[in-house]
């Protein structure tokens, strides 16, 4: 088995659209990317999504490490707030608490990790052609 990864820090302060760029050429190496446009779109989703909560939530810098080990693509971010966030119901009347709902809904599997420093979320990607675990058909 061949793993490949990358790792970047993005401070608070243009991180969010930087992350977005940064997730987007690293994926494009990846072979089996070029035709899971929508697996991409749904990984840098969550980059942003998770890049903003630790800027908005943790006023922390977050830390992004993507990783493929030739069964998920591993999105791991982490930052220095205290406490372990959970996917809220969703409220259609407020402008924002929605992030880790969403990566729940496009992500294979989601993971809280506190840590001595904070804490860390992490998402993973199966390919295309795998079983979709929320189908409960």
């Amino acid at each position: 088995m061949r793993a490949v990864g990358w790792a970047q820090a993005f401070p608070i302060g243009g991180g969010v659209e930087a992350g977005r760029r940064w997730a987007r050429k690293h994926l494009a190496t990846l072979e089996w990317t070029k035709e899971a446009t929508e697996t991409v779109d749904d990984v840098v989703l969550t980059v942003s999504e998770l890049i903003t909560n630790a800027h908005v939530h943790a006023h922390s810098t977050a830390q992004v490490v993507l990783a493929w080990d030739n069964r998920c693509l591993n999105v791991y971010v982490s930052d220095n707030g205290p406490g372990v966030p959970m996917p809220q119901a969703t409220d259609t009347t407020t402008p924002s608490g929605r992030g880790l709902s969403i990566v729940d809904a496009v992500a294979d599997e989601l993971h809280m990790h506190p840590s001595r420093h904070g804490k860390a979320v992490s998402a993973c990607f199966h390919p295309p052609g795998r079983p979709d675990p929320h189908d409960t058909r």
